[in-house]
């Protein structure tokens, strides 16, 4: 039995508390908590790569490429010898990373090539490519291949193996960030210093992408490659209203993304036992973290108006 079943927002953590022993002790974990685990390590990928993307201005194009991994993910559904998608893994990534990379070469081929502007060709390329996933789902799912959740996401559904991949790709974020820290910080502020230390801003924007493809594999089942982004910007632009120094930028993103998936798992409980209504946690958690953004921005503005 679920030992937060019929809990409160505030029961829900008194559970959690009292749970922490058997869980540091490796102890059989509830399904709740495999939601906060999950969403928390994506959260924490997210966090890692978010505020590149903000201060590079690539945000938009995160957002085509989020979708647009949609035909890679059917495409390999289609191929894969079973519907166990976590045995199978690796060729998800691998084809949700190319269709990330093919996203991106489309979108500077508009750009660069037919003169189109940036968000006319990440329009143009996002829209396209996303109908023609949509209709792979579509047909993949007259034959109970694919379900609706790998658009829409569904916590439910998750199993252990999800956690221990998105621990897999949080570590790969995590070192890449660590390796490569300096290079993305030059890249993003000062590409002509970069250029003439050698490092290429083209390199390091195609490295983000494919960052932004696993870490939208990772997520995909938790929260759909439709919320997906939120889990990666709205942590970054929330932290960036309380500072603007980039290591401070990254540490508060993860926190305030760890704190909006313990919130949208504990509030997800707390009306379902209360109104008993079964909201989708993941778009309560999006909206935790919407919530968390505009109390931010309001506060902010406060403290401007009070220092005048």
């Amino acid at each position: 039995m679920n030992p937060y079943t019929d809990t409160t927002f505030w029961q829900f953590f008194n559970v959690l508390f009292q749970r922490l022993g058997t869980l540091l002790t490796g102890g059989p974990i509830a399904s709740d908590e495999l939601q906060i685990a999950v969403l928390s390590l994506v959260a924490i990928s997210g966090a890692l790569i978010g505020p590149f993307l903000i201060l590079r201005k690539m945000t938009m194009l995160a957002n085509a490429l989020s979708h647009t991994i949609l035909i890679g993910i059917a495409l390999a559904f289609l191929v894969s010898p079973s519907d166990d998608l976590y045995a199978h893994l690796p060729l998800f990534m691998v084809a949700a990373v190319l269709t990330g990379l093919a996203t991106a070469f489309i979108t500077e081929f508009f750009t660069s090539t037919l003169r189109l502007q940036a968000d006319a060709s990440t329009g143009l390329t996002f829209t396209s490519l996303f109908a023609l996933g949509i209709l792979l789902v579509t047909l993949l799912t007259r034959n109970a291949h694919i379900g609706t959740e790998i658009v829409m996401g569904n916590v439910d559904a998750l199993q252990i193996s999800d956690m221990y991949w998105a621990a897999l790709i949080a570590a790969i974020n995590i070192v890449i960030i660590l390796l490569f820290f300096k290079e993305y910080t030059l890249t993003t502020f000062d590409k002509a210093l970069a250029v003439s230390l050698g490092f290429s801003p083209a390199f390091f924007s195609y490295l983000l992408m494919t960052q932004v493809s696993i870490t939208v594999v990772s997520g995909f089942r938790a929260v759909g490659v439709l919320m997906v982004l939120a889990l990666l910007t709205a942590p970054a632009l929330t932290a960036r209203l309380i500072t603007h120094k980039l290591k401070h930028l990254i540490l508060y993103s993860i926190l305030i993304g760890i704190i909006g998936a313990f919130m949208g798992v504990a509030l997800s409980r707390h009306i379902l036992s209360v109104q008993n209504i079964a909201l989708s946690t993941a778009g309560v958690t999006v909206c935790v973290l919407t919530f968390i953004f505009i109390l931010a921005a309001l506060i902010k503005v406060g403290r401007s108006k009070f220092a005048r």
